[in-house]
């Protein structure tokens, strides 16, 4: 089973019914046990930083995330700001993230004349950094949707997975061992994301 993180931000529904179609039980929950003892925990998210780490902070549920990645080695899946928590620090905010994996996120910064706009939102184009089994089989150019205006910057190239190009190239995707996030939203990625979803289900 997995759990779904339910912190108070997040596109949960969708995410539930994506599993749901690929056939995996899952359940939205905040409780922490509930959550310690799933096989697998997806971290969703959309909103401000400071507000995601408050609402883990305040719920206990940072702490049960940590154990579960760090002790339990589950397989965790952030997703969105999700993926932003389990970085370090975020120029968004002054709360700490949950560290899990070695990045900072930063804000887009483009020069006046340029006609890319922030938030970076719409389908887009990803290319992959390494090998891993979320990322299994998934064959030609893959599309993902975004919205976001901070970017992961990694401290090391080994825990980029995926990049993209929006100005510059940033990581779409992070990896540390059996901590992934993805700075996209597979739940509105249709067949793309169904695929990649299905990966984190039965290979990760």
């Amino acid at each position: 089973m997995i759990a779904i993180i339910d912190y108070g931000l997040g596109n949960l529904g969708s995410i539930a019914n994506m599993l749901k179609i690929i056939g995996e039980k899952n359940i939205i929950t905040d409780d922490i046990d509930t959550i310690l003892s799933a096989d697998k925990v997806i971290l969703p998210g959309v909103g401000a930083f400071d507000a995601g780490m408050k609402n883990l902070n305040e719920k206990g549920l940072s702490e049960a995330i940590k154990k579960i990645a760090l002790e339990d080695k589950k397989p965790v899946l952030g997703i969105c700001l999700g993926m932003q928590l389990l970085g370090e620090k975020s120029e968004e905010g002054n709360l700490e993230g949950l560290g899990l994996i070695p990045f900072t996120n930063r804000r887009f910064e483009f020069p006046e004349n340029t006609e890319l706009k922030i938030p970076h939102m719409g389908w887009d184009i990803v290319r992959f950094k390494q090998k891993n089994p979320l990322l299994d089989k998934l064959d030609g150019q893959q599309r993902y949707y975004f919205v976001h205006s901070y970017y992961a910057v990694c401290s090391n190239e080994e825990n980029v997975l995926m990049t993209c190009d929006y100005g510059y190239e940033f990581a779409a995707a992070v990896v540390r061992e059996n901590v992934l996030g993805v700075q996209f939203h597979p739940e509105k990625s249709h067949n793309f994301g169904m695929a990649l979803l299905e990966n984190f289900v039965k290979k990760c």
